[in-house]
């Protein structure tokens, strides 16, 4: 879900004076690929980088960025192992100490902000967050969002929803998900393919439609294809291409 802040008075990536920091304990190369991104949108914009945690403080006291964007498995100090507590702890502190910039937060772990929702839901200032798999238009969407003053955060509970099945998802119903969609077999084929009966496929099907909280009587009721919906289902849930 995508809401606007009420504060919003004005889009940052319009003026020539956007300054934008970028905190990541990634390579120079991947770095510099990044920066190139973002001078080639915004080429008015002053951009830097921090590798650590203790040079992104530095950074924000003297910089003041408009928007930050920020990977969340940093090290406080060349040398440190990386870690996301270290990461959620940056991120907390900006909230609570630099309200006025705007946030996008770009990780493989964005799962962990739902411990701070709380503080997420009421930051005035943009505030995005995804998955680091973004391709170069995603997130160059993202970061327009994030100055915008809009927060996104769907991809967020998309992943713990996906993390949620996935925990409870039995092997055998993994197994039945690809051979009856990705290789389009039927029950009765299924069944010998993977040498139960076909009650017992059936059983699966019954225990996975649960699990991704479908009502089978009522589709039926309603006429409903109760395959195309588990399709979509496992689909929505990132458990089946």
């Amino acid at each position: 879900m995508i809401t606007i802040k009420p504060r919003y008075t004005n889009n940052l990536s319009l003026q020539a004076s956007l300054k934008i920091l970028l905190v990541d304990d990634a390579n120079e190369i991947f770095l510099s690929e990044t920066v190139e991104m973002l001078n080639s949108q915004y080429r008015d914009a002053k951009i830097l980088t921090a590798q650590t945690t203790d040079i992104a403080l530095h950074q924000i006291k003297l910089f003041k960025p408009d928007l930050i964007i920020m990977d969340l498995m940093l090290c406080k100090k060349p040398g440190l192992k990386a870690k996301i507590s270290t990461g959620i702890q940056l991120l907390i502190y900006i909230i609570s100490n630099h309200p006025e910039t705007n946030l996008f937060v770009c990780s493989e772990y964005i799962e962990t902000l739902e411990r701070i929702h709380p503080k997420i839901k009421v930051y005035q200032k943009g505030f995005v967050a995804a998955r680091k798999c973004l391709s170069d238009t995603e997130m160059m969407q993202r970061v327009d969002w994030s100055l915008q003053g809009l927060t996104h955060l769907k991809d967020i509970h998309k992943d713990i929803h996906k993390n949620k099945f996935k925990s409870q998802l039995k092997p055998e119903w993994q197994r039945l998900l690809n051979l009856a969609f990705r290789e389009g077999l039927q029950d009765k084929v299924i069944a010998q393919n993977i040498r139960v009966s076909e009650r017992m496929v059936r059983n699966y099907w019954n225990g996975l439609q649960e699990v991704l909280g479908i009502d089978s009587e009522k589709l039926k009721r309603q006429g409903k294809n109760i395959r195309i919906v588990t399709l979509n289902r496992a689909r929505e849930a990132g458990l089946i291409d």
